[in-house]
This record gives structure tokens, C-alpha cells and sequence, in this order.
């Protein structure tokens, strides 16, 4: 009986893994073949790389990626110091107020961040931060996620260790970045997937926020790409854009997919 249900689970597991892929399959072959009018499943024209030359060489994709890259890279570097030091307190400290603060953390978890997008749009523009790279971020250098992962993290981690550093006279700050942030890379692993994935793929308020090219993301600018004459009302260089803009991530999973996976299934809730 144990091996029925194993072999179904695995086979419906395997199922739904073939269902995810379908488009990602559609996409590549769409992407690495010759320009058709006829849609398909599988390719039907002979494969080709002149859909990906022609996209790279049509829009300033080198720019979109020096601005995503260092909107992602920012925005997560300030979000680990931040974060760290956040999560910390609410971990190994008792104040007045502590509760109130972690409903709050919970309340931002829970609340999507579209819905903050015109109280947001009207702070940045009293602060003239509009169409610039500071106001794509502004919003999201605290990240309440983070601080929550962080918090269970740390609060599995033994009160000796960060003693027995007090004793051989390390500072507080010593003690946070060389006793605790090590002992919970599984929780900065996990955020770290959620921080970059997001801020990559992230569309509508980067769209909102941006009015030029040297502000623009990926995705924003592979939506104005799909709908520009460029196209050439073209499936093939539509994903071929596509393809380009997701690329890194896909590789980047595929490399580190086991640890991605180990960091997920560590960080869970404790009390």
C-alpha cells in the first residue's frame, strides 16, 4: 500500500512538473527557431539564432540589464543589513510594543505591494524621486518577509554561542555578523531567492515609476518592445526578448536548485 501511494505521488509530481514546463518549452523552441506566422507547440522551422541577435541589436538591452542588475543588487544589500538587524531585535530583545510590531510585520506580509503603489507614487513625487533609480527602490529597502525569516532564524539559534562570544569580549555587532548571520544562511538563502526573483520579474510599479530608457527594467522594457513596431508582430522575437530577460535565472536555478530547495524546507516557523 506504501509503495501505491509512493509511486503516486511521484507520478503525479512528475505530472505536474511536465504541465510547468509546457510553456517554458513552447517559449525556447519559439525563441531558437526560424520567424513563422503558424503557432505551435513544437517547432516546425529550422533552428536559428538570428530571433535573439535581431532582439539584442533592436532595444538597449545592455542598459536594461546594468539597471536591473543593480536595482536587484542594491536593493538586496541594503535589504540583508536592514533586515538583519531588524530581525535580530525582535528575536533577542523584549520591549514594550513588541507584539503590536509583529502584527504589523505580519500585516505587510499579507498585504500585496500593488495595493501601496498610488500612496507610494505620491510620496515619491513630493520628493521628486520619480523616472529616477532611488524611487524603483525606496519602497522595498525594509522588507517584512526578510525580517520574519530572519526572526525564526535566529531565534533557533543556542543563547551559548552568542555567550561565549560575549565572554571572549566580542562586541554586539560582532556578535550579530560573525555568530548569528552565519548560522542562518538557510533563511538568507530562502530570502534571497524571494528578494531577487521579485525585483527581476517586478513590472508595474517600475513601469509607473520610469518614464526613460536610462531607467527602465527588463520588464518594462520587453513590454514596450512587444508592442513596437519592432516586433514585427513576431511570436518568435517576442520570446526570443523573453528568453533573453529570464535567462539568468533559469541558469542560476538550475545550478543552485538543490541548495534553493534545502533553504526553503529549513526556514520554517518556530515559536
Amino acid at each position: 500500500m506504501q509503495n501505491v501511494k509512493k509511486y503516486s505521488i511521484t507520478g503525479f509530481s512528475v505530472l505536474l512538473a511536465l504541465l510547468w514546463l509546457i510553456p517554458l518549452v513552447w517559449l525556447v523552441g519559439t525563441a531558437l527557431t526560424k520567424a513563422s506566422f503558424n503557432m505551435s507547440f513544437l517547432p516546425t522551422t529550422p533552428f536559428t539564432t538570428e530571433n535573439l541577435e535581431y532582439v539584442w541589436n533592436t532595444i538597449p538591452f545592455g542598459r536594461y540589464y546594468l539597471n536591473t542588475i543593480t536595482l536587484v543588487v542594491i536593493t538586496f544589500v541594503i535589504q540583508f543589513f536592514t533586515s538583519t538587524l531588524a530581525g535580530y531585535a525582535l528575536a533577542m530583545y523584549k520591549f514594550r510594543g513588541q507584539a503590536l510590531v509583529i502584527v504589523v510585520i505580519f500585516m505587510q506580509i499579507i498585504i500585496p505591494n500593488d495595493v501601496l503603489i498610488i500612496p507610494n507614487f505620491m510620496t515619491l513625487s513630493e520628493m521628486g524621486l520619480i523616472d529616477t533609480k532611488l524611487g524603483i527602490m525606496l519602497p522595498f529597502l525594509g522588507s517584512a518577509m526578510a525580517i520574519f525569516l530572519l526572526r525564526q532564524s535566529f531565534k533557533t539559534i543556542p543563547k551559548a554561542l552568542s555567550e561565549a562570544a560575549n565572554i571572549d569580549g566580542a562586541t554586539l555587532w560582532q556578535t550579530i555578523w560573525r555568530v548569528y548571520v552565519p548560522c542562518a544562511k538557510t533563511a538568507y538563502m530562502s530570502f534571497a531567492v524571494i528578494s531577487v526573483s521579485y525585483h527581476w520579474n517586478n513590472y508595474l510599479w517600475p513601469l509607473i515609476v520610469t518614464n526613460s530608457i536610462n531607467n527602465r527594467t527588463l520588464t518594462v522594457g520587453l513590454a514596450y518592445f512587444a508592442k513596437s513596431k519592432e516586433a514585427n508582430m513576431q511570436w518568435a522575437n517576442v520570446c526570443a526578448a523573453t528568453l533573453i530577460i529570464i535567462a539568468p535565472l533559469l541558469l542560476a536555478f538550475f545550478i543552485l536548485q538543490k541548495q534553493f530547495m534545502n533553504s526553503f524546507v529549513s526556514a520554517g516557523i518556530k515559536e
